[in-house]
């Protein structure tokens, strides 16, 4: 075996850190694109791109409640299936740069509170139907409204007006300005949809994307196959692909390993070093603003009580768990969701460390000594979120806190947990710019604002913030709403986690992987192809 293999092996598999692997290399005389290979960009990746075949991709998530409306979009099977079969204004490629997609190009102005995009003509429906600017009005507008549960609801709430200027130009207003907007409108909830002649979406499934639906059983498995008129003809690379809901880690990688799919996502740590004397198989992994949360209801006791929810933070061993749980493959978190991978990230805000007796005096303070807590919990959150759950019980109860930890079943975590239990474990997957993150979590009013947080300085921040130009200023409001969020929100963010996903050797990549979401930003089927 070669210095590099070996080398290579070790990392993967968390006996060796990315610190220590450098300093390794550089002894070997190994160049210095060596780690970039291995740090998210398989070794392996064939040199030409080759078309046909049919590809597997067995992913953690999915549930019986899914369902076809892009506004219900929830988790890894659901958005893996959307970025697929629908369309949508922008994208990112796998650098994590903004590209035109359905919109070819934008304008901002009256300090970016108008908004004008001209659409791609000659786009077409998986029904036939041409896609213009009504199709798009109705699709945004689908997620507006008092009665909308979108995870993109506060998003288009945002807009006063939606209007077409003929059939392909869109002209979105703003009561205020928002310099990220063409960012926002790729989110993964976005999908631009048919509309019927009554002004309502098609909500079947028929989109404009690279592929089309040919079945939808949820919980279980999707499939889908490529759509021979899609206005982009040069690419994807496999005819059709399906997405398998395996919830169980252990059964992914088995069905990794006996060729049953070809690609598995969210791997166990504890899985890698098996895996990593597999010859057949490679693994992934990048590294973005993915992260592991707790929310706590404000609404809810004990919850209420901000010195509770800071005993709480402070209870947290992060090295541990980082060490425990991700075996490395990643980074602490300080109970906020911006990560690395975003511009303004508050690097002179302190971290928070583990600390029994600070969570004692603030239990003290509230009058809550002896605090007993539920915490839910389920593999379905994450790999790893059951043993995450145990050592936080061990942390805690240092700190003079009694957690009971509830196993709660994987099918329907999503629907029956996450914003219904009041002490859970979640995953977020982060988001481009620091405006769409607090705005899809932490903004009152937010569908998605799973802790009910509000607080009227950082609410004020968030929309000074949204319509300043200049950056330096952005930066200190950003960085306000950081600790904000930090020292009076109600999550706790222990941990950003690497994606680690793996494949066969039936299926090569790109040599850049995208890291803003898992399996390639979540776009594996347009951007792989089977060898």
């Amino acid at each position: 075996m070669t210095a590099l293999k070996q080398l290579e092996q070790d990392l993967r598999a968390g006996r060796l850190s990315r610190r220590d692997f450098l300093k390794a290399a550089a002894l070997f005389g190994l160049s210095a694109a060596a780690p970039a290979v291995l740090f998210g960009t398989p070794a392996y990746a064939a040199s030409e791109p080759k078309k046909g075949g049919h590809l597997k991709i067995g992913t953690g998530h999915g549930s019986t409640t899914d369902s076809l409306d892009p506004a219900t979009y929830e988790n890894s099977a659901t958005q893996s299936l959307g970025k697929a079969i629908h369309g949508y204004l922008t994208t990112l490629d796998a650098d994590g740069k903004l590209q035109p997609e359905i919109a070819e190009s934008w304008e901002a102005s009256d300090g970016a509170k108008k908004w004008t995009l001209k659409l791609r003509q000659g786009i077409e429906f998986h029904n036939g139907q041409k896609l213009t600017v009504k199709d798009v009005i109705a699709s945004l507008k689908h997620h507006a409204g008092a009665d909308s549960k979108s995870g993109a609801k506060i998003i288009v709430d945002a807009f006063t007006d939606i209007q077409g200027d003929g059939d392909y130009t869109l002209v979105l207003t703003m009561k205020e300005g928002n310099a990220d907007i063409p960012y926002q409108l790729g989110d993964t909830h976005l999908a631009i949809l048919p509309a019927n002649a009554d002004g309502k979406l098609d909500l079947s499934g028929v989109g404009c994307g690279y592929y089309k639906l040919k079945s939808f059983d949820p919980g279980v498995k999707s499939v889908v196959e490529k759509f021979p008129n899609h206005w982009d003809a040069g690419t994807p690379h496999v005819d059709s692909a399906e997405i398998i809901t395996i919830a169980d880690v252990a059964a992914r990688v088995n069905a990794l390993t006996t060729g049953e799919i070809d690609a598995a996502d969210r791997l166990d740590v504890k899985t890698l070093p098996l895996l990593a004397r597999n010859k057949a198989i490679r693994i992934i992994e990048t590294s973005g603003n993915a992260h592991y949360s707790m929310p706590m209801r404000c609404n809810t006791d004990p919850y209420k009580n901000n010195d509770i929810r800071l005993a709480l933070k402070y209870a947290v061993d992060r090295e541990a768990m980082l060490k425990t749980v991700l075996g490395g493959h990643g980074y602490i978190g300080n109970d906020h969701p911006i990560g690395r991978a975003n511009r303004f990230l508050n690097k002179e805000m302190p971290q928070r460390a583990y600390d029994p007796d600070k969570a004692k005096s603030l239990l003290k303070k509230a009058g809550a000594e002896g605090l007993k807590v539920q915490l839910s919990t389920s593999d379905a959150a994450f790999a790893g979120a059951v043993d995450a759950a145990v050592l936080y019980k061990e942390h805690a109860s240092k700190a003079g806190i009694d957690v009971e930890i509830i196993r709660e079943p994987s099918d329907g975590y999503w629907a029956n947990v996450w914003m219904k239990k009041p002490f859970c474990f979640c995953y977020w997957g982060g988001r481009p710019t620091e405006d769409w993150s607090f705005s899809t979590a932490y903004a009152d009013g937010a569908e998605w604002n799973d802790t009910v947080w509000k607080n009227d300085k950082f609410n004020k921040l968030l929309v000074e913030a949204r319509s300043e130009l200049d950056d330096t200023k952005r930066a200190a409001m950003y960085g306000e709403m950081q600790t904000l969020v930090s020292d009076d929100g109600g999550t706790i963010i222990p941990l950003f986690n690497n994606y680690l996903y793996a494949i066969t050797d039936k299926v090569a990549t790109p040599e850049k992987i995208g890291s803003d979401w898992d399996l390639d930003g979540q776009r594996a089927i347009m951007r792989w192809w089977k060898v």
